[in-house]
């Protein structure tokens, strides 16, 4: 199985307020898979049906993707809760897989989201980032990235919107959008 040429993994941030930091750091799961790398993605706050599982179970062993969000928007007090736990679990999933030395990339989609909700500490993400391995990549998405986070990466993109068919009332396309 190969791994990182250098041995030197890194962590890279895919942030911003536009589209495509899901669909950059799956571009980055597939890559690594064409090259014998297993991969582990950790979907935080996604529960619902998309293309990416359909696809990506088709790559398996190299890659495993993991949704670890409820379906739907979290509204009440008691979803609130119940998506903490479902975050804390996984967020547990991702340190044993970027730790156990079976991954070569580890991404944690929307893990910044997670921050910013309150539903996981930065010092929590922080922590997982600085017991990584050389030997993994470590990629972390979401809006709002928090700057001891972008301090801490090695690669940084911040997608910017200008202009979005949801300005227009054009909802979330499947095979497109999710």
């Amino acid at each position: 199985m190969a791994g990182n040429a250098d041995g030197k993994g890194m962590v890279q941030v895919y942030t911003g307020e536009g589209k495509g930091k899901t669909t950059a750091a799956l571009g980055l799961a597939v890559r690594a898979a064409g090259w014998g790398q297993r991969v582990l993605i950790v979907q935080f706050l996604k529960g619902r049906d998309t293309g990416e599982l359909h696809s990506l179970t088709r790559l398996k062993p190299e890659i495993e993707i993991v949704q670890v969000g409820s379906p739907g928007f979290v509204r009440t007090c008691e979803e609130r809760a119940d998506e903490a736990g479902r975050t804390h679990r996984g967020l547990a999933l991702a340190q044993l897989a970027v730790t156990g030395g079976k991954y070569q990339l580890v991404i944690l989609d929307e893990v910044l989201v997670a921050i910013s909700l309150g539903l996981l500490s930065l010092d929590e993400v922080l922590s997982l980032v600085h017991t990584k391995p050389e030997s993994v990549e470590l990629v972390l998405t979401g809006r709002g990235a928090p700057p001891e986070i972008v301090a801490e990466a090695d690669l940084v993109t911040c997608m910017k919107e200008v202009k979005h068919p949801y300005q227009r009332g054009i909802e979330a396309r499947q095979g497109v959008d999710y």
